[in-house]
């Protein structure tokens, strides 16, 4: 049975969804903020939520699966304070609103194909649903959750005794500061839900309301779109770890202050942060790398994966060229020594091992042991048939054989290489090996033949 960590509960817990007639499963994952490149910290956790999708289809369900695009909204203070970041970036490149989101958008979804993650049934972009946020906040004004103030439409948090119950808030403790300001609020925790256009500022994006013209809050967006496209009440919303405290709390205040179902959402999932040097990566701190910056250095979007793969998606990865590095060389090792597996049929054993392991919370960690285990066993049978299912899980196109124009240049080293190890004179195969790769081609020797791959 699939077990999965509930933050909202603090415990793992056996996956049963809310339709237990059927084998649908709603799940809803909280997306970009497309006012910039991506970085491979927020890939690591769309990387984990394609990890559950595969093993909830492993499983045999029917995933509904909805991703938000934040193209407004997002301000820059989680204090409902600051620019909002897509105008920000609009001004800062000179552009219109909509070229800075479609931009981004695109490169964020070139990415998501490079890293072989399913596409979601729905990519929701705020934009498009300002109709829905608008009709999500009447009702919360009709059932007396909302007030006024001189920029805002907002949640008043008082009305819900169990506020912050994902966070394990406790109201009270809570000090204005750093990432509470009060301004015109009632409550330090209360929230925006519309925001008015301010007569000094010069907004693209602002719509007409009955409180007046400006734009829908950050929090809104989720808990509108989600409902549209899932229901009132839904399976699994997942994010990283960084929601819980302020946008997933505010998400499950208006959500189910509106709809009255409790919970709104039955599984909360949360991915721990990338790190670098111990810390969150960050411009500050370094390690903020896009994927194509990682292609740059020789390194292919798979074997991101596959470091990814390597720990446990609720534990911190700490990130380095250095660990990519190893990342790489295991990843090709492992895919040339399947190209030489013969054997098409599944091996029981060695399945049931892997479903066990991936459906103990997703621990993929432990699933690649068990493939690794499987590939050095030189008795196993059946090798072939059972890595293509494990491959329908890691998603690392484990028996894709990757076409590559070779130069002629490269084909005559590889040669004369191939030449001097039946010599065994290896000095003088290395500084080939060494040549070879700064032409852009790396040499990768197993037990029978050698096998080129581009950098």
């Amino acid at each position: 049975m699939l077990e999965l960590y509930n933050t909202l509960t603090r415990k793992k817990e056996v996956f049963r969804p809310i339709d237990k007639r059927s084998k649908k499963v709603g799940m809803y994952s909280c997306g970009p903020t497309v006012y910039s490149y991506q970085h491979i910290g927020n890939m690591r956790s769309y990387i984990s939520w394609d990890i559950l999708k595969r093993i909830l289809e492993f499983n045999g369900y029917n995933v509904k699966h909805v991703i938000n695009v934040t193209d407004v909204g997002h301000l820059t203070n989680d204090s409902d304070t600051g620019e909002d970041k897509i105008e920000r970036a609009a001004k800062k490149e000179k552009k219109k609103a909509s070229e800075i989101t479609n931009y981004y958008f695109k490169v964020f979804k070139e990415d998501f194909k490079k890293l072989n993650i399913i596409e979601p049934d729905f990519w929701s972009k705020a934009t498009a649903h300002i109709k829905e946020q608008i009709n999500l906040i009447k009702i919360l004004e009709k059932k007396g959750y909302t007030y006024k103030t001189s920029d805002g439409i907002y949640f008043d948090t008082s009305k819900l005794e169990d506020y912050g119950k994902l966070a394990r808030l406790k109201k009270e403790k809570l000090k204005a500061g750093k990432r509470i300001a009060i301004g015109k609020k009632k409550n330090k925790t209360d929230f925006a839900l519309w925001k008015f256009s301010k007569k000094s500022e010069s907004r693209q994006q602002e719509w007409n309301s009955p409180w007046g013209i400006g734009y829908p809050g950050w929090h809104i967006e989720c808990s509108a779109m989600s409902s549209k496209y899932l229901g009132r009440q839904f399976d699994i919303h997942t994010g990283g770890q960084e929601h819980i405290p302020i946008h997933h709390t505010n998400e499950i205040a208006q959500a189910e202050a509106a709809f009255g179902k409790k919970p709104w959402v039955k599984y909360w999932l949360h991915a721990a942060w990338l790190l670098f040097k111990g810390e969150k990566i960050s411009k500050s701190k370094g390690g903020l790398y896009t994927l194509s910056q990682l292609e740059k250095k020789g390194f292919s979007p798979l074997e991101f994966r596959y470091l990814c793969l390597t720990t446990h998606y609720r534990k911190p990865l700490n990130f380095s060229i250095e660990k990519l590095e190893s990342a790489q060389t295991s990843y090709q090792r492992l895919k040339n020594i399947i190209s030489e597996i013969k054997d098409k049929k599944v091996n029981k054993k060695y399945l049931e091992e892997f479903e066990e392991t991936i459906n103990n919370d997703l621990d993929i960690p432990s699933a690649l042991q068990v493939l690794w285990k499987l590939v050095r066993d030189k008795k196993a049978k059946g090798k072939l048939g059972t890595i293509k299912k494990m491959d329908e899980v890691f998603g690392l196109n484990l028996l894709k054989k990757e076409k590559i124009k070779i130069p002629a240049e490269v084909k005559k080293l590889i040669k004369e290489r191939e030449k001097l190890r039946k010599k065994k004179d290896w000095k003088k195969a290395d500084k080939l090996r060494a040549k070879i790769k700064k032409l852009g081609y790396v040499v990768e020797d197993t037990e029978k033949r050698s096998i080129i791959r581009k950098l």
